[in-house]
């Protein structure tokens, strides 16, 4: 009989009324920067690909939200290389209405938290949380965990990259409007020029004929995909939202 089993009935044992609890959650020693940038989302251009997800917990009643503290099952075991002690990203898909998340309508994943298996058996697992940026739900997939570095912005200000302009996306549980400390998603990656660290600034168009754009503050890029990157809010003069446009500062190409 494999530990999973084992330790539901010593857990059952301990706590009979109500719940069967894991490990008290150990205190985090990471810094706040590290959990912060943990905890940012990022795009999505259709459903997660995995099949591991949060499939309940070990309580005698039925509950769809988890917390620090509460042991609960992965739709996975050995048979699926589970292994005791392996940690999780929790994350959700968050999309505009009833749209599936693709290219033209992306999504958000929501980054719930992570997790580490406590228990194996064939076919489920138990795991414990270990931190938590949201609630965790029942369905929310999981993904390897890596902790994040935190990017060094570069010291020099270069002046801010005209007429290629990225836009501003949806932030944290589909967020439109940000401010200092916030992440937002752009639609400017990698293939793009842009690096961790990479500074922007960003505008808005107020459609104002002969007039500039009015800059609303800045940012620096946190993770940076392909096509899409996720930025952290350093400086807000004002409220800006989905759709403004936000510039990289950066070198200009000589087209000498």
């Amino acid at each position: 009989m494999k530990r999973v089993l084992c330790a539901a009935v010593v857990l059952a044992a301990a706590a009979p009324a109500v719940a069967q609890k894991g490990p008290a959650p150990a205190m985090s020693h990471l810094s706040a920067d590290v959990l912060t940038l943990a905890c940012a989302p990022t795009i999505a251009y259709g459903p997660p690909d995995t099949p591991l997800r949060v499939t309940g917990g070990q309580e005698s009643v039925t509950r769809r939200n988890y917390s620090p503290g509460d042991l609960i099952t992965i739709n996975a075991g050995t048979q699926n290389g589970i292994e005791v002690g392996q940690e999780y990203f929790v994350r959700r898909l968050q999309t505009e209405g009833n749209q599936t998340a693709s290219a033209k309508t992306p999504g958000t994943l929501r980054t719930a938290g992570w997790l580490r298996v406590y228990a194996v058996d064939d076919q489920m697992s138990l795991a414990t949380i270990e931190h938590a940026c949201d609630s965790i739900e029942v369905g929310d997939v999981l993904q390897p965990f890596m902790l994040p570095q935190v990017p060094t912005p570069a010291t020099d200000k270069l002046k801010p990259e005209r007429d290629h302009y990225a836009r501003v996306l949806n932030g944290v549980d589909r967020k439109q409007t940000f401010g200092k400390g916030d992440f937002f998603l752009i639609d400017r990656g990698s293939s793009d020029g842009v690096t961790p660290g990479s500074q922007f600034v960003i505008y808005r168009d107020k459609h104002e004929a002969q007039n500039f754009l009015f800059e609303l503050g800045e940012a620096v890029a946190v993770d940076v995909k392909a096509d899409t990157a996720t930025l952290y809010v350093t400086l807000s003069h004002d409220a800006f939202t989905k759709g403004d446009y936000v510039a990289q500062r950066k070198v200009p190409v000589d087209t000498k």
